[in-house]
């Protein structure tokens, strides 16, 4: 079995808890259990969140208690496929989770992943868009990519084709370090399958593949905008490279900003797409006609590791 500790184990089973088809808010969890104590509380049927989404999810989480049996039973096959993928296991209880995902509010309660999680995460960028892109955006990605691979910044993408598969590519030829958010779970099949390979490759070559979903999780309609989440919350900012109205990477630009991080459209973006260009003329993004567009904006990773070194801290302390 993936190695979980005790803590680890109790929140993944508050996760799994049902009551009918419906289970606590994820976010919630996340956000209330981040010290053993407060785990404690939830598991003793209270919530210590005054919001209307914590008092709609007190009764289901009662009702849901009376199975927890059941709860503990998933908890174990999933840590079992997760041991088989070769995954390992980071929660929202433990100092090394994402330092600025730790600073969202729709933070993920748990990530399953590949490859390590280090420190360096802190300073880095998501270079997303369209997965139909033209031969211009693939190389603008790739280019994006390679310059802010040469500035130390670390690249997360959503491992899907075109845009995506262009940033992590190129990433990995300019042996820099890149982070693949998976759209479904560790030990389920890579979705697109075309890129299993690549999933391969950025872990073997340092970098990691991490998933928010339950390791045998398939992929849903559902779970690339999750996905989309956990991208942006990640990082310092999101740069869209090439996106139409109605894809996931604007979808990705408009919850970047929601997150207070840095949005980042490409020139050729705001030209081309009235969304992008209305983004910019209201604030909610930076047009970038080149790399110190970005590099000037991106913030300080030691402030942001010390600021989720604080949100842990108050969670401990019972805040």
């Amino acid at each position: 079995m993936t190695t979980a500790t005790p803590q680890q184990q109790e929140l993944l089973t508050v996760c799994a808890l049902r009551a009918g088809n419906k289970s606590v808010d994820w976010n919630l969890i996340a956000r209330t259990c981040q010290s053993p104590e407060a785990l404690q509380v939830v598991l003793g049927g209270d919530i210590p969140e005054d919001s209307a989404i914590a008092r709609k999810s007190l009764t289901l989480l009662r009702e849901a208690l009376a199975s927890i049996g059941d709860a503990r039973a998933r908890v174990a096959t999933e840590l079992e496929a997760a041991e088989k993928a070769g995954a390992r296991l980071v929660t929202v209880l433990d100092p090394e989770y994402p330092a600025n995902l730790r600073l969202v509010p729709n933070l993920p309660p748990f990530l399953f992943h590949l490859g390590d999680l280090e420190e360096r995460d802190a300073r880095s960028a998501a270079v997303v868009g369209t997965r139909n892109a033209s031969e211009g955006g693939l190389r603008r990605a790739a280019r994006m990519a390679r310059l802010l691979v040469e500035e130390d910044v670390v690249i997360y993408s959503g491992l899907a084709k075109g845009i995506d598969t262009a940033a992590h590519t190129a990433t990995l030829d300019a042996q820099g370090r890149t982070v693949a958010v998976m759209g479904t779970g560790i030990a389920a099949k890579i979705y697109p399958a075309q890129n299993k390979g690549l999933a391969s490759r950025i872990v073997a070559e340092g970098g990691a593949v991490l998933s928010q979903f339950w390791p045998t999780s398939g992929s849903a309609t559902w779970t690339f905008p999750r996905r989309n989440v956990v991208t942006s919350g990640s990082t310092m900012g999101s740069i869209v490279i090439e996106a139409s109205s109605t894809s996931g990477a604007k979808m990705q630009a408009r919850i970047a900003h929601e997150h207070g991080k840095q949005v980042f459209l490409i020139k050729s973006l705001a030209t081309s797409e009235p969304w992008a260009a209305k983004m910019i003329e209201e604030g909610k993004a930076v047009e970038v006609s080149d790399l110190d567009d970005v590099l000037s904006r991106l913030g300080n990773a030691k402030r942001v590791q010390q600021a989720a070194q604080q949100r842990l801290q108050l969670a401990l302390a019972g805040l």
